[in-house]
């Protein structure tokens, strides 16, 4: 929790994000993703000064294990001083111990943020699903709040301005704001009209720039034509390459047979199977949830993600 001092922006941990979606598809399954597609109402989670503290600490956590379907779960939430937003201790059930920060007695509005998280720390601690480390899975258990419709209240906590700043979870607002975004292309939202920090809506209005660029990448037919006019560049080289040629500039020469080389930086790789002898294949990440599509490369086609289902044009 950053209470005062500066706060990250950017996109230091784009990578982990996206493997953090592709990891909640591939261990929930699209259809269960898609049980999701009504986020946490901003009436359900509200709480003002005049509410009595515990009673309704109760009833925004009941409502965060409603929305995550956790029937047998029991919240038992308390506050002291700490130095992190909140704790939760995480044992076999049905009952789970939350602590809170004590600053949260007297910022209500934000008790719905810090227990988001805390729940879905419940929820993928009974999925049995994890990152190594524990900032890798802190950002794991940020990414799924959000995808999975109670992260817009994490964005919402962040607050900035010349004397004072504050922001809860791992993710930087723009990285919030990212996955916010990924989440309303997929289901159809508009969280913009939930925002009671200024500071929130730029950071997803970034987030989401940038999720639209992930829809405009080569071979996607929505790449702007630089984008396309580079990767027909790479295929060139690695067509007259051959199997053991590399991709173009920023590629590294000498890639093996076999072996994927990625074109300066991008996210896009080509590819041979070893000898040679099959057709050249590009790979790809899909734009929803970051899973490596793989295609011949012989032009326009349809392709469909095995995992989240997602219909792509594509000119390989």
């Amino acid at each position: 929790m950053a209470d005062g001092g500066p706060v990250v922006h950017g996109y230091p941990h784009l990578e982990t994000v996206r493997s953090a979606i592709t990891a909640l598809y591939k261990r929930l399954s699209y259809d269960t993703v898609h049980t999701f597609d009504t986020s946490v109402a901003p009436a359900d989670v509200a709480f003002c000064d005049q509410d009595d503290l515990h009673l309704g600490v109760q009833r925004v956590a009941r409502e965060m294990v409603r929305h995550l379907r956790l029937p047998d779960a029991r919240m038992i939430v308390s506050f002291r001083e700490m130095d992190h937003a909140a704790y939760v201790e995480l044992a076999a059930g049905p009952e789970y111990f939350i602590e809170l920060n004590d600053r949260f007695r007297t910022h209500r509005r934000d008790i719905g943020a810090a227990l988001a998280h805390e729940v879905m720390h419940v929820y993928l601690h009974r999925l049995d699903l994890a990152f190594p480390g524990t900032r890798d899975n802190e950002i794991l258990t940020d990414t799924a709040t959000t995808y999975l419709g109670a992260g817009w209240l994490l964005l919402d906590a962040y607050r900035e301005d010349g004397a004072s700043s504050q922001k809860l979870g791992y993710l930087t607002p723009e990285e919030f704001g990212y996955v916010l975004a990924k989440r309303a292309i997929a289901f159809g939202e508009a969280p913009e009209t939930w925002f009671t920090s200024a500071q929130a809506y730029t950071a997803y209005t970034k987030g989401l720039a940038l999720a639209r660029r992930d829809e405009q990448q080569p071979p996607l037919t929505a790449a702007g034509w630089a984008g396309r006019r580079r990767y027909a560049k790479d295929r060139r080289y690695a067509v007259a390459g051959g199997a053991g040629a590399g991709t173009g500039a920023g590629a590294g020469a000498g890639a093996g047979a076999g072996a994927e080389s990625s074109p300066r930086g991008g996210a896009y790789s080509f590819s041979r199977e070893s000898g040679g002898a099959e057709p050249l294949r590009v790979s790809f990440p899909c734009p929803t949830c970051q899973q490596r599509i793989r295609l011949p490369a012989r032009g326009r086609m349809r392709a469909r993600c095995g995992l989240c289902r997602t219909v792509l044009e594509c000119d390989t």
